[in-house]
């Protein structure tokens, strides 16, 4: 799978590696300045080895103990002599490993919401450049009445927008596990602390305060509940279903050759038929977000599989589950970015299949003009049912343009209206609101979001990556 470089560093090994030793040094840092006995020096020499991580060691270390948080503690114990009896002091493993993750998480959301930001802006622009422009409605994907290419794209930009309400308030309300003890009770501690309470909490809050969260769940087992992860997921399954949906869109356009993703001069759409330009941009952000959304039901099966205060059958399903949802939507996002910003516009190929189909629907207003000028609606009604029938057989077994107009101005019953025929078959007569709708809804929900200070802060910033498209 192809990753963006920013989401790819979340999740890799360094990254991880170098947070557990923020933690260890935040855990420290918090246990001296609430009493324990712990020197400058130590905290010192902790904080000039958060970066130069001795990989050899660790790896040795690990080998040797079978435990990698152990391992690590040896490591870093290694290159902080005078700090080795206090690493980790009074924690478990899950004090790194579980905030690790949700810190891991928290990033890999923002960086999702950028993306979100940049592609809510691209599909705006495009929604009210064509908000105008008819285009046959589908229902069925079989022929409906007109819309407009713009209030289509409205559509998509909406799901996308619910996206990102839903990330920046996962984002907000994302909690940190913090100091919690081998099984949440914080009996460690206790211990450490010789029964202060309140210092126990202080501790806990002035941890999660270092590492950046407002706050941290209130209780726990010896992990923080995997139904946070189950939250997450969902979340980018989310995504992934809004991307599919529009991405699924296009391939069908493209068929109809109305609308088509990027395509470069030298891009080669099949090694057999060279002539062909099929949509792999977004054939694969559907098969990306196919993946995506089959990832919510492993981590519902994990949350409800937990026994008790935590069992350790979730480990290496979510160092796999985790990381490869946010790789994934990462990749979905920059995708999508790609072709909406690129989609080209065929109007003529739009207008001619309108044409084809708007006779058909230009009936119930061709049936009332006639019954305003006098004619009976049940005598036209049939009339029009008949020539409709006759047209549509000529088009589907002769493979005829649609001559149901010809054939109506030719018919005496409808000779109230031979001589506006042409007036009624304007296409914009048949969108409806589409145009006042696409601009209100950017008006109302689209524009106060992208002209927030942090959204023009985002946009700002270029989200581009190196993830090939």
């Amino acid at each position: 799978m192809l990753r963006s470089a920013p989401c790819r560093y979340i999740w890799s090994p360094d990254k991880k590696f170098r947070t557990w030793r923020e933690l260890w040094l935040a855990l420290a840092t918090a246990e001296k300045e609430l009493g324990l006995e712990i020197t400058d020096e130590q905290l010192a020499e902790m904080a000039a080895h958060l970066e130069d991580i001795n990989y050899d060691v660790a790896a040795a270390k690990e080998k040797e103990l079978r435990h990698d948080v152990m391992g690590h503690i040896h490591a870093f114990g290694a290159q902080c002599p005078a700090a080795m009896p206090i690493i980790h002091l009074g924690a478990t493993s899950c004090y790194v490993a579980d905030n690790t993750e949700l810190i891991q998480i928290r990033e890999s959301l923002k960086l999702i919401k950028h993306k979100l930001v940049h592609l809510i802006d691209n599909l705006r622009t495009f929604a009210d450049d064509n908000k105008d422009m008819p285009t046959l409605g589908f229902t069925h994907y079989q022929p409906a009445q007109l819309v407009t290419v713009g209030k289509r794209a409205s559509l998509w930009l909406q799901d996308f927008l619910f996206d990102y309400h839903a990330i920046a308030a996962e984002i907000d309300w994302l909690p940190f596990r913090g100091v919690k003890g081998t099984t949440g009770t914080q009996a460690s501690f206790m211990e450490l602390f010789d029964g202060d309470g309140e210092k126990i909490r202080q501790l806990d809050e002035k941890v999660t305060t270092r590492m950046g969260f407002s706050r941290s769940i209130s209780v726990s087992g010896q992990t923080y509940t995997r139904k946070i992860d189950y939250r997450v997921v969902s979340l980018l399954s989310g995504i992934a279903q809004s991307a599919m949906k529009m991405a699924t869109d296009i391939r069908l356009l493209s068929n109809l050759k109305e609308i088509e993703e990027p395509f470069e001069s030298s891009q080669v759409g099949s090694s057999a038929m060279a002539y062909k330009r099929n949509p792999m941009r977004s054939e694969r952000i559907c098969s990306l977000s196919r993946f995506v959304m089959s990832l919510v039901a492993n981590t519902a099966q994990t949350h409800s599989s937990q026994w008790f205060e935590r069992t350790l059958d979730d480990s290496a399903n979510r160092r796999i589950v985790l990381p490869e949802a946010a790789l994934a939507t990462d990749v979905v996002l920059t995708l999508a970015n790609n072709v909406v910003s690129g989609l080209k516009i065929w109007p003529k190929v739009i207008e001619a299949r309108v044409m084809q189909e708007l006779p058909f629907m230009a009936t119930e207003v061709i049936l009332m003009a006639c019954v305003k000028a006098g004619g009976d609606r049940q005598d036209l009604h049939e009339a029009v049912r008949e020539l409709s029938m006759q047209s549509a057989k000529v088009v589907k077994e002769e493979g005829k343009p649609n001559d149901l107009l010809e054939r109506i101005a030719g018919d005496a019953r409808f000779v109230a209206v031979h001589d506006k025929l042409h007036e009624l078959m304007k296409p914009e007569l048949f969108i409806g609101r589409s145009s006042e709708q696409v601009s209100e809804f950017l008006a109302a929900d689209v524009d106060p979001l992208l002209q927030s200070p942090e959204c023009q802060e985002l946009l700002n910033v270029d989200s581009k990556d190196d993830v090939g498209v």
